[in-house]
């Protein structure tokens, strides 16, 4: 597909740097409020960095839809703050501590105020989707919002429950991540006014890259460190959450290894984070993650091909290849 093979992260976003620093001027504009406390948290929550990948996928997107004004912004914007309120509910669900290498909002503000900026930052996502006027944009990002809700109750049922299979674990890394990759694509082929086999195209190469980059991210869980991933490796275990590497430990583990992953998933804690870590490496779980990333990795550049070619066409592939050589 003519992607250039040494395509970077920074080449990327190199790519459409215009584009992404008026991103930043609008999740600033955006953010503003007459409530200080809101201003604070919002602050705090920009200042966190990170790589604002689902941004950038709306941008690329659009690009490579060729858009002709500059929907994409607000497009790209709104899908950061949708991403970011789940962020600050999550840390509220799961008692975390560190994230991008930093306290949690909820750690340096406390529950309350960061359950209710979340909130604030969903409402000011729908205030900008009705100002884009768009009617096939709000209902998919109403749809999805939806789903990813869901999907923080399924992963709420999984949790301490050994039993999870690897079913419900897909059904829930769709809903809670690969739902808002897939919806930020296609809202950047709805702005630029893409013909619908273009939406289409997009749609699906957004749902596998996202599906992929979650698989990835559990597996980090288990063989990153805490100083690259900005977290505390070990995270998912802790808080009982059965992810794909352990789901396939458990399955072809000894009974000694087995009774010791199910009662870490149904007890949380770090006591054997040692042990596990070794039994999913040795059974596979990691190697199996990753291939399992890798096939939707290339259904990802596969639907690709249903999009013109261009340079915004070749970052995206770019993009799907980062997403599974990440270490972090």
């Amino acid at each position: 597909m003519g992607c250039r093979e040494a395509m970077q992260l920074k080449d990327i976003r190199a790519l459409v740097a215009a584009d992404l620093a008026a991103v930043d001027v609008e999740i600033r504009r955006q953010l503003a409020s007459d409530v200080l406390l809101v201003n604070q948290v919002g602050d705090y929550i920009v200042g966190g960095g990170g790589k604002r990948l689902r941004p950038l996928l709306v941008v690329l997107a659009a690009r490579a839809a060729d858009i002709r004004d500059s929907a994409h912004i607000p497009a790209a914007t709104l899908i950061e703050f949708i991403h970011t309120a789940t962020l600050l509910h999550d840390d509220v669900v799961d008692d975390s501590a560190r994230r991008r290498g930093r306290e949690t909002a909820n750690q340096a503000f406390g529950n309350p105020a960061s359950v209710l900026v979340g909130d604030f930052l969903y409402s000011r996502a729908f205030q900008m989707m009705a100002a884009l006027d768009s009617a096939a944009l709000i209902r998919v990002m109403a749809d999805a919002t939806n789903t990813i809700a869901a999907g923080e109750v399924l992963q709420l049922m999984n949790s301490g429950d050994p039993d999870t299979t690897e079913i419900r674990y897909l059904e829930v890394i769709y809903r809670k991540t690969a739902r808002l990759f897939e919806a930020g694509a296609q809202i950047a082929a709805i702005v630029a006014r893409a013909p619908p086999d273009v939406e289409a195209a997009l749609t699906r190469y957004g749902k596998h890259l996202g599906i992929a980059f979650q698989l990835v991210d559990d597996a980090l869980d288990y063989r990153g460190d805490d100083e690259s991933l900005g977290k505390n490796v070990g995270d998912d275990l802790a808080e009982g959450k059965p992810t794909l590497p352990l789901i396939h430990a458990l399955q072809h583990s000894d009974a000694d290894d087995a009774s010791m992953i199910r009662n870490a998933i149904e007890q949380g804690g770090t006591e054997e984070q040692g042990p596990i870590r070794a039994v999913v490496e040795s059974t596979g779980g990691l190697d199996y993650t990753a291939r399992l990333a890798a096939s939707e990795i290339e259904r990802a550049l596969e639907a690709l091909a249903g999009v013109p070619a261009s340079a915004h066409r070749d970052a995206l592939e770019a993009l799907a290849r980062f997403a599974i050589s990440r270490s972090s």
